[in-house]
Order: C-alpha cells, then sequence, then structure tokens
C-alpha cells in the first residue's frame, strides 16, 4: 500500500481489491481531483489502463469492453461536468444490464455550493440509472476507514457484475487536498494486515453467484402451458452470452417449435444445429405470410425485447396464446403485457429443466410450416449483401458490433443463419446511435477479438470524437459506414408523407458533407471506399484497422 497519505492509500486499497476480484480494465479521463484513483491504478499490476480524453468517449468505450467480456469495467473522471458526460452510456448499461463501475472525483462538502470550480452537485446524479450509489465520504486512515474502503470495492463489484441484475454502480470520491502523492493530511493509523494489505491474492470479501433455478411451482406452471399443444414458438431476443444457445437449440427440437432469433440472440450464427432457426420472421410477418401461418398456443420468450417490429406487434396481437418469460435479471420487460408466466431464473438451466418435464407434441407439422413460409427468400437487394459480407468475411471467435436505427434492423432482416461463431452485439437497451465507434473499440481492447463496426453515415458523425480509439483499441477493429446520405430511416415514418422534402430533409433526413477519408487520416486510419458487396469483402480482408466506406445508393434500396 502507498501510506504517503491518506488519499493514495485509499486509492491503492481500492484498486487492489478491483484487481483481485476480477476487474482488468480502467478507463481514465485526465484531471486533477481524480489523481488519487487514476494513479493507483495506473500502478495497480492486475490492471490495464486506457486513457480517453473524452468522458462520453470513455463511457462507451468502457460500456463495449464490459458489454464484449461480462465483466464490470472502472471508468474514471474528475469532478464537474466530466461525471455528465458519461450519463448516455450509462442509461444504455442500465437497460442492457452492462456491468460499469462509475468512480467520480467530487470536490469535498467544503467547497460545495460557495462557487468553488468544478463543482456540480454529483449526489445521486445518475437517479435511478444505476444498481447502487455511494457517496464514499472521506474514511479515517485507521483499520476501520481501510477495511471499510476495501468492503466498498467488494461490494460495487458484486452488485455490478449482476445483484440479480448487472448494470452500472456509483461511487463518489469526495478527495480533500493532497491529491498528488506526497506527504501530508491526515496520517495513517492502521496497524491490522487485514487493512493494510488485504486478504493478498483474494478480495476482502468474494460474493458468489447463486444458480437462479426455477421454483417448482413456476416450473409447474410453465409446464402446464406446454404440455399438449402442438404450436409452440421460441422467440430471441438480444442475448449477450451465448451460453443458453445450446439449451434453446435443444428445447425447440423437442417441443419441434421454431425459433425466432434475431442476430443478437447468439443463435443465428455459430456451429451449433439450426435446422429450428426461423432467421426470416421479419420478411415472413412483413410481407404478409405470417397472416397464413396458424399462431401459436404457446410461446417461450428468452432474452430482451425483439428489434423487429413486426415481431413485436405479432407477439402484441397474440391475446390467445399464452406466454412464458424467462428473465434471470429480475426486470420486467413485457411490453406487450401479455406474459402468464415469468420465470426469474437463469436461461440454460431453466429450458433444460422443461425439455427434461415435457413430452414432445407428436407432429412437427408447425416447425415445418415456419421453414416452409421461410424457403426461397433469399434477399438480394444491396444493403442484404452488405451485413452478408460482413459476418461470411468475420474471423472465426470475432465481435460484429451494429449501431442502433436502421443498421442493426436490416441486419435482423436481411442476415441469414451461418456456421462461423460471432458475437454479435449492438447497444439496444436506450436504442441510441450514441457511442457505436466507442463500444466497439472497447469491445475490441476489453476482449481482444476482432472486431467489425457497423454504422450510418450520421452514426459515425455523431461519434466521429472517437475514431482515435480506433487504431489503439489493441484489437483489429474495423469500421463499415454504410454511406446513404442521412437518417434513412426517418423515410419509414409518418413525417416522411406529411412534411415538406425542405422540411424533412432539414430535421430529420439531415444529410452531412463530412469527409470520412479525412476522418480516417486525422484518426490515423487507413480509408477505403467501396460501391459492391465483393469490394467489401476484399477490404475487410485487409490486416489492422481501417475505415470502410459504402457509398450506397438510396434508390437501390
Amino acid at each position: 500500500m502507498d501510506d504517503t497519505n491518506l488519499n493514495t492509500a485509499v486509492g491503492t486499497a481500492f484498486s487492489e481489491e478491483l484487481a483481485r476480484l476480477g476487474v482488468a480494465l480502467a478507463v481514465i479521463s485526465p484531471g486533477s481531483r481524480s489523481t488519487p484513483l487514476a494513479l493507483a491504478l495506473e500502478r495497480e499490476p492486475g490492471i490495464e489502463v486506457e486513457v480517453v480524453l473524452d468522458e462520453r468517449s470513455a463511457a462507451f468505450f468502457a460500456l463495449g469492453a464490459a458489454n464484449a467480456t461480462g465483466r464490470p469495467v472502472a471508468l474514471v473522471c474528475t469532478s464537474g461536468s466530466a461525471a455528465a458526460n458519461y450519463l448516455p452510456a450509462v442509461t444504455e448499461a442500465d437497460l442492457s444490464a452492462v456491468p460499469l463501475l462509475l468512480l467520480t472525483a467530487d470536490r469535498p462538502p467544503e467547497l460545495r455550493g460557495i462557487g468553488a470550480g468544478q463543482a456540480i452537485d454529483q449526489l445521486k446524479l445518475y437517479g435511478d440509472a444505476v444498481r447502487w450509489f455511494a457517496e464514499v465520504g472521506n474514511p479515517r486512515g485507521d483499520d476501520e476507514g481501510l477495511l471499510f474502503v476495501r468492503q466498498l470495492a467488494c461490494r460495487a463489484f458484486a452488485t455490478a457484475a449482476g445483484d440479480p441484475r448487472p448494470g452500472p454502480v456509483h461511487l463518489n470520491f469526495p478527495f480533500r487536498e493532497p491529491l498528488a502523492p506526497r506527504a501530508g493530511g491526515e496520517p495513517i493509523t492502521a496497524e491490522t494486515d487485514l487493512a493494510v494489505e488485504g486478504r493478498r491474492g483474494e478480495p476482502l470479501a468474494t460474493v458468489s453467484e447463486p444458480l437462479r433455478l426455477p421454483t417448482s411451482e413456476g416450473l409447474e406452471s410453465a409446464l402446464a402451458l406446454l404440455e399438449g399443444r402442438s404450436r409452440i414458438a421460441i422467440v430471441a431476443g438480444r442475448l449477450p452470452d451465448p451460453s443458453a444457445t445450446d439449451a434453446a437449440v435443444a428445447l425447440s427440437e423437442v417441443l419441434s417449435a421454431p425459433i425466432l432469433a434475431e442476430p443478437t440472440s447468439q443463435l443465428r450464427w455459430g456451429t451449433h444445429s439450426k435446422e429450428t432457426v426461423v432467421w426470416a420472421y421479419d420478411l415472413i410477418l412483413r410481407g404478409g405470410t405470417g397472416d397464413l401461418l396458424p399462431p401459436p398456443e404457446t410461446v417461450v420468450r428468452i432474452g430482451e425485447t425483439p428489434t423487429s417490429a413486426a415481431l413485436r406487434r405479432w407477439i402484441a396481437g397474440l391475446e390467445g396464446a399464452d406466454q412464458i418469460m424467462v428473465r434471470p435479471e429480475g426486470d420486467w420487460y413485457d411490453p406487450s403485457r401479455l406474459a402468464r408466466v415469468i420465470l426469474r431464473s437463469d436461461i440454460s438451466p431453466t429450458l433444460d429443466r422443461i425439455r427434461e418435464g415435457i413430452e414432445p407434441p407428436a407432429s412437427r407439422e408447425y416447425l415445418d410450416q415456419w421453414l416452409s413460409a421461410q424457403q426461397g427468400l433469399t434477399p438480394e437487394s444491396e444493403v442484404a449483401g452488405i451485413h452478408l459480407a460482413v459476418a461470411e468475411t468475420a474471423p472465426e471467435g470475432s465481435i460484429v458490433y451494429t449501431a442502433s436505427s436502421l443498421a442493426v434492423r436490416d441486419q435482423e432482416t436481411f442476415l441469414p443463419t451461418g456456421p462461423t461463431e460471432i458475437l454479435f452485439l449492438a447497444n439496444r437497451g436506450t436504442n441510441g446511435i450514441d457511442g457505436l465507434i466507442a463500444s466497439a473499440a472497447g469491445a475490441g481492447r476489453g476482449s481482444d477479438r476482432p472486431v467489425i463496426a457497423v454504422t450510418g453515415d450520421l452514426g459515425m458523425v455523431h461519434d466521429m470524437a472517437s475514431l482515435p480509439l480506433i487504431s489503439r483499441s489493441g484489437a483489429g477493429v474495423k469500421v463499415v459506414v454504410i454511406n446513404d446520405g442521412g437518417g434513412r430511416i426517418f423515410e419509414t415514418l409518418p413525417a416522411a408523407e406529411v412534411l415538406s422534402r425542405v422540411e424533412f430533409e432539414r430535421l430529420m433526413l439531415t444529410p452531412t458533407d463530412v469527409s470520412f477519408e479525412d476522418l480516417a487520416r486525422t484518426a490515423a486510419l487507413g480509408h477505403v471506399e467501396v460501391r459492391d458487396s465483393e469490394r467489401l469483402r476484399e477490404a475487410l480482408r485487409r490486416q489492422g484497422p481501417l475505415l470502410v466506406e459504402y457509398r450506397l445508393d438510396r434508390d437501390s434500396v
């Protein structure tokens, strides 16, 4: 422990515990008030540090790393508006259940509310978007004070990791001078080895995550809605953790149930069997073919709310069907308000127990009807070719991180199943385009896996300050910018029909004149412009970070 002063001791004790708990990455934005934490993390051998100037980019960078790995990532910033810039990523982490440790430095109480510089109200700054907030205060340098700091780190980590639902945790550190590692301030009087050194090699407190199994009553209720029924469907929304893949496939095979799986469910691509996976449900339901299919008697829902508007409407219209939701995180994601049984249990063991307790239906007619409706639906549009090219050239074990808005919807609509193990990620908690470039860079940095980010031109411009992070990510991160001249998703909305073209372009479409070649150059990235999927494949096979601009003719979509 660095006992130069109280602040260095607090920073050291806290950082030691984070490393022992398994935090591998800290993202730090420069500042003075945060010096005790920043320096301690920089000097902690078990934690890698990434310095990101802009706090908004830093927060999305950490979000991407935590999303890709499932492990909490620490964020450190100074006091004042710096902490406010975390908010967009905090809301995304909240709704997407991504574990973040927000460590904000603050002015001490005597400097608040009197006009001191860089002093805003940071108490509960993020409201209910965090799982837990704590004003750390100014612990003493005795045994009790340092044990408090160590236990605080353990509690914050456990809460962020999932107690029961992963998400952001906010700790506010009101440091007093001296902030630098020089003598002064309250002396360190701690005497016990436990306070000074911790447990050495393990955290002060280890909080194990219990395996959440369905109660016998819940399981019986679910089985009662499946027994004797021949028309069962499984709907799989966003699941960043692919651990439930095999269990979902095994259940679908026993139930002869189609799995309506979006790419981020991790069920469309991989080495698992995909004989029951229906990828073209959006085309089926939007094209009217779905009206010819009989409605299911029971729907089993796993993962987040589906992205597809057509699928959400279909679910909401199934008033006569019983719906079973498996939601281990303890939240309530049911916009349709039609769920009859909600199992608060881990997905994989829950699906296994349902499979073990059910008699298979006598017929697979319902599954065959969905598969038949899917046959021949091979989109040949240019945008379909983009998403297929990305997936087919993505290396084994890589990440495809897709922007919200139109990019992720096109991916869901047009991407068929495939054999490569790919982790499909998207920031779908708030459904915003903010921070995609930083998130993709963070995913590469945190996981050390190749990443392909897919975004539109407006999404790229919105997060262009994060572009330099791509070349620094430590992994091969490539960015595919689909440049179609503005926010094309707005053309699908009623406003496009009633606004004048001038109003629509100025207020919604907002085409940009930004040169992506110039952007790439300023970020020390290579730039390639392509106009067909074959050239896109060639560009994505190149080594190293790269910005690939796909010039898309708006009239060709």
